[in-house]
């Protein structure tokens, strides 16, 4: 099997995952190697993501490993035999990678989190508040490269427009509501789309208001979601190169404790409602 020059953020997680269950057995790599027939190098590419597994091997590196996790290890098989070549495809080469490897993750979520302060998640966004956003952020695009980052962020919204959508659930602050990103029809219609899609039964929207006491939790936007199993969850967040994706078990805990904290100060889903369509007819 010819090696990955360019592995995707959901090979890397699978080869992280075999890592850590070896890790965890307290075997070296070249340990792992002989169990398999196989050298330290290509051991080390199987764990670096830059080369494949079969499931059959993923099952008999978890039994050397004494993994009893049925569940997280049917997952791993799972990730090791997908062959999904999706919508985000046609984008590679045109858009950075790990903007490929977002819509990847969110395909396979079963359930999504949105934390967000300063603009409205993207999966409630309208093209023109998208286009406005692009544009404003990238001035030196084209007309034409703006319309390829909305139409990417457009299509990312099938995870909660599909016939099985995700339960998803998103936290906005005020703030977010409130920013005027592109003109005033823009920002009525994007209360309007936020409204229509919180009436959905698999969507969730709480407003996080201005008005809370004690409130420090501006800095905890992020995207959380939820995997096969709970070992298997994703936190994103924005960096300087695009989305950061974070997977160690303890930062898992502290955002997800983090979510909860905020979810718990936020406004019920009637309220929000109420909330948002106060602040349309304002406009």
């Amino acid at each position: 099997m010819p090696r990955r020059q360019q592995p995707t953020a959901r090979q890397e997680r699978l080869g992280a995952e075999l890592r850590k269950l070896r890790e965890a057995a307290g075997l070296k790599g070249r340990e792992a190697a002989a169990l398999l027939g196989t050298d330290s190098a290509q051991m080390s590419q199987i764990e670096a993501g830059t080369a494949g597994v079969s499931a059959e091997r993923v099952r008999r590196l978890a039994a050397q490993y004494s993994c009893a996790d049925a569940e997280l290890i049917e997952a791993l098989v799972a990730m090791a035999t997908d062959r999904t070549h999706g919508w985000w495809e046609e984008y590679r080469g045109l858009l950075p990678t790990p903007f490929m490897d977002l819509p990847e993750l969110e395909h396979h979520a079963s359930y999504r989190w949105d934390v967000e302060f300063l603009h409205i998640p993207g999966l409630l966004q309208t093209p023109e508040y998208a286009r406005a956003l692009f544009a404003y952020v990238n001035p030196e695009f084209p007309e034409s490269e703006v319309e390829r980052w909305v139409e990417h962020r457009m299509k990312r919204r099938v995870i909660i427009e599909r016939a099985d959508p995700v339960p998803y659930e998103a936290l906005i602050h005020e703030a977010a509501l409130r920013i005027r990103v592109g003109d005033l029809s823009d920002a009525k219609a994007q209360l309007t789309r936020v409204l229509e899609l919180s009436e959905a039964d698999h969507v969730t929207v709480r407003v996080i208001p201005f008005d809370l006491d004690g409130f420090g939790g501006a800095g905890s936007a992020m995207v959380y979601a939820g995997g096969p199993v709970p070992k298997l969850d994703t936190v994103v967040r924005d960096g300087p190169g695009g989305p950061v994706f974070i997977d160690a078990e303890a930062q898992l805990s502290r955002y997800r404790r983090l979510f909860r904290r905020v979810e718990a100060v936020s406004l019920e889903p009637a309220r929000s409602r109420d909330f948002i369509h106060r602040l349309a007819k304002e406009l």
